[in-house]
C-alpha cells in the first residue's frame, strides 16, 4: 500500500522449497464443453492467428480439435474477436474485492499484504474447487518492515524486525503461516511526503536470502530509484512499484536485466495520488459500463488535488521504455485496495497505461498474462495450451492491435464457467437499485433517543423506538474473533441508565470491529431517511485503543464511512456529525455502529444516552 486507507468491514499457500508457487491442481469434473470457433488466440505470448478452442470442466483441452463437437456442446462465434488468458493483477490489496475484479476478466490476483488468514481462505476454495465466481487469490501474507515503518500504520500486528540476524526467522513463520511469496518493504517515505524508519541493505539482503533457501519469491516494495537499487543488488526477484522520483535510465534498466527481476509499475495508482482520475476515463467503455455501484464509481471520479502528471508521465515514459528495451519483464499491476483505484477495471486502465509509456500492446498484455504467470511461478495459468485452466477473456476486436480493444468484453470464464450471469445480474441489480423509491422517512421521536438501556432477567436490554433495533455487532461474520459481552451499567451523569460493552479486539481480520450496531429499518440493512437528524450524540466513558462510530448506506458500498472518537475514565458527552463520515447519506442510513475497532486489544466502554441529534 502506497498511504494509509480506510480499511472495509467487508472480507476481505504455502509451497515446500524448490516448488512453484502455485501448484496444479487437480482437474475439477468434466461437465458440458465450450467450442470457441475461429477466434483470434493471443496465447499468454503472442497472437497465434485463428484457431478453434475447445473447454470442458475448468481446462482448455484442445487448440483446434480433430474429433466433432459433442452434442452438449455450447458453440460460441469468435469470428473478429480475440481470445486471451484470464487477466492477472500482479499488485492487489484484496481486502474489499468480492466478485469485482472476475467482472472485468481478471481472474488472479496477487495480494501484497493481507493477514495470513486471507489466503488460507482463498487457497481452501480453490483447493474445493470452489471459487469460479472470483478471482483466484495469492499473497504475500505480512510483509516484512521495522516497527513504526510503513505498512504498520494501518492497525494490524505486522510482526516486523530490524536486524539481519532476525531475517531467517522471520521469513521461516511467514512460510509456516502459508505466505505464497515474501514482500520486503524499504520505505524511507521520501516519495510519500512523510519519513518512516526502514529496514537497511544488510536485513534485506538477509530476507531475500532466506526466502531463496525455502523456495520464495522476494518481492520488493521501493519507490526511489536508490532503494529499487539497493533491492536489486540485495538479489530481490521483482519490483512490486518502478520508482518515481527520477528517471534511471539505461544504466538501471541493465542492472534490472543482469540480475534477472521483474518490475511491477503500478503506474494506475500512482497516476491517482498525482492528481488523474484515470480508472475514471474507463467507466463509460461499453464493454466495463454498469458494473460498479454508484459510492465506487463516485470514488474513481474524484481527483486527489490538481494533475500533477506531467513529470509522472515523463517518468514512467522513459523508465519503463528503458526496461522494455532491455527485456526486463514489466507486468501489469494495480495496487487496487488506494484510492483512485478499484478491483478488475483499474487492470485495463495500467494495461492502457503500459502502452502510453512506450510497452506495445503485445507486452502490455502478455505482462498481465503469460509473463506474469512466469514470473510468479503460476504453471497453471496465464497461457491457452491444453491442459492449463479455463481461465479466458473474449473481446471484439484484436487488442494486440489496439490495446483499447481488451475493453470490449463479450464474454469472461473462470474455471470453464461463463461470468456473463455474474456481469448480468450485477447490472441489472444496479438499474434496480438506480431506480427504487426513496427510503421511508423514519419517525423520530421527539428527544431524539434511539436506545434505551434496562436489565432483563438479570441481562442487558436495548430497546429502540423504530427499526429492527439494536444488536451486538462483530467482526466473526467476516471471519474475525473479536467479541463483546454487554453488561447494565451504573448510569450517565445526566439520570440515564447505561450500557457496558466489555470485549477484545483481535488482529484475526483486517479490519476488526466489536461492539453494538441500529438498524434503523424494519429488516437488517433496510435503508431509512433518519432527517433531519444531523448527528449522532451519546455520553460515553471507559478505555479502548481505538474507538469509532460507523456508518452504512448505499453511498458508502461495502465500506463503512468512520468518524473515530476518543474515550477515559470520566463522562463526557460525544457528538458525531454525520458530516464526519465521510461517505454517509443519513437519507438512506442503513446502520450505525458504535464499536472498538482496529487496534488490537481489550476495551471497556460505557455508553448512555444514545441521540440523533439536530447540528
Amino acid at each position: 500500500m502506497l498511504r494509509r486507507t480506510k480499511l472495509a468491514m467487508a472480507l476481505l499457500a504455502g509451497s515446500v522449497a524448490g516448488q512453484a508457487v502455485a501448484q496444479r491442481q487437480a482437474p475439477a469434473p468434466a461437465g458440458p464443453a465450450t467450442l470457441i470457433r475461429s477466434v483470434t488466440v493471443f496465447d499468454g505470448t503472442r497472437s497465434l492467428g485463428r484457431h478453434d478452442v475447445l473447454i470442458r470442466g475448468d481446462r482448455i483441452v484442445a487448440i483446434d480439435p480433430r474429433a466433432q463437437p459433442a452434442p452438449d456442446t455450447r458453440i460460441v462465434d469468435g469470428t473478429g474477436k480475440t481470445l486471451l488468458p484470464g487477466l492477472i493483477d500482479a499488485h492487489v490489496h484484496a481486502f474489499q474485492a468480492g466478485e469485482d475484479p472476475l467482472l472485468f476478466g481478471v481472474t488472479t490476483q496477487l495480494d501484497m499484504f493481507s493477514p495470513p488468514e486471507v489466503g488460507k481462505a482463498a487457497h481452501d476454495k480453490m483447493a474445493r474447487h470452489d471459487n469460479a465466481r472470483a478471482a483466484d487469490l495469492y499473497s504475500s501474507g505480512y510483509l516484512a518492515t521495522v516497527p513504526k515503518g510503513h505498512g504498520t500504520e494501518y492497525g494490524l500486528p505486522v510482526p516486523t524486525l530490524t536486524t539481519p540476524a532476525e531475517a531467517d526467522a522471520w521469513v521461516a513463520a511467514r512460510v509456516a503461516e502459508g505466505s505464497d511469496y515474501i514482500k520486503i518493504v524499504i520505505e524511507p517515505g521520501t516519495t510519500v511526503g512523510r519519513p518512516f524508519p526502514t529496514l537497511d541493505a544488510a536485513t534485506v539482503k538477509a530476507l531475500v536470502v532466506a526466502a531463496h533457501k525455502r523456495g520464495k519469491l522476494a518481492v520488493v516494495h521501493a519507490q526511489s530509484l536508490a532503494d529499487a537499487t539497493t533491492a536489486v543488488e540485495a538479489g530481490a526477484d521483482g519490483l512490486a512499484h518502478l520508482f518515481i522520483d527520477q528517471d534511471g535510465g539505461a544504466a538501471f534498466a541493465a542492472l534490472a536485466k543482469a540480475h534477472g527481476i521483474f518490475v511491477v509499475p503500478t503506474y494506475t495508482v500512482f497516476e491517482g495520488f498525482a492528481g488523474r482520475s484515470g480508472t475514471a476515463t474507463l467507466l463509460d467503455q461499453p464493454g466495463l459500463a454498469g458494473l460498479l455501484p454508484k459510492a465506487t464509481v463516485d470514488g474513481l471520479r474524484r481527483t486527489m488535488g490538481k494533475d500533477r502528471t506531467a513529470k509522472l508521465d515523463a517518468l514512467e515514459a522513459a523508465n519503463i521504455s528503458a526496461l522494455a528495451k532491455a527485456g526486463v519483464p514489466v507486468l501489469a499491476g494495480t495496487d487496487a485496495g488506494n484510492p483512485a483505484t478499484w478491483y478488475g477495471i483499474s487492470l485495463h486502465r495500467e494495461l492502457d497505461l503500459l502502452v502510453k509509456a512506450g510497452l506495445t500492446p503485445t507486452q502490455a498484455l502478455s505482462g498481465a498474462t503469460g509473463a506474469t504467470a512466469k514470473a510468479f511461478r503460476l504453471a497453471d495459468r496465464g497461457r491457452i495450451a491444453p491442459g492449463l485452466k479455463a481461465d479466458l477473456l473474449l473481446v471484439d476486436g484484436d487488442p494486440t492491435l489496439s490495446i483499447g480493444d481488451v475493453h470490449k468484453i463479450v464474454e469472461i470464464w473462470k474455471d470453464g464457467r461463463s461470468a456473463n450471469d455474474l456481469r448480468a445480474a450485477r447490472r441489472a441489480e444496479l438499474v434496480q437499485a438506480a431506480s427504487a423509491p426513496a427510503p421511508a422517512a423514519a419517525t423520530l421521536p421527539a428527544d431524539g433517543r434511539i436506545a434505551s438501556f434496562a436489565v432483563k432477567d438479570g441481562k442487558a436490554a436495548i430497546t429502540a423506538p423504530f427499526g429492527a433495533g439494536w444488536s451486538v455487532s462483530t467482526d466473526s461474520i467476516a471471519g474475525g474473533k473479536s467479541s463483546v459481552a454487554l453488561t447494565p451499567g451504573g448510569g450517565a451523569p445526566n439520570g440515564q441508565p447505561s450500557l457496558v460493552m466489555t470485549g477484545a479486539i483481535t488482529a484475526d481480520f483486517i479490519a476488526p470491529w466489536a461492539g453494538i450496531g441500529f438498524n434503523p429499518g424494519a429488516q437488517p440493512f433496510q435503508p431509512v431517511n433518519l432527517a433531519p437528524a444531523r448527528a449522532l450524540r451519546f455520553w460515553v466513558r471507559g478505555e479502548g485503543k481505538s474507538l469509532a462510530v460507523m456508518g452504512f448506506s448505499p453511498a458508502t458500498g461495502r465500506l463503512p464511512a468512520v468518524a473515530q472518537f476518543s474515550v477515559g475514565p470520566e463522562w463526557r458527552e460525544v457528538t458525531v456529525p454525520f458530516a464526519d463520515l465521510k461517505g454517509f447519506n443519513p437519507t438512506e442510513a442503513m446502520l450505525l455502529l458504535i464499536v472498538a475497532n482496529q487496534a488490537p486489544g481489550p476495551f471497556r466502554i460505557e455508553v448512555a444516552d444514545i441521540r440523533l441529534v439536530r447540528e
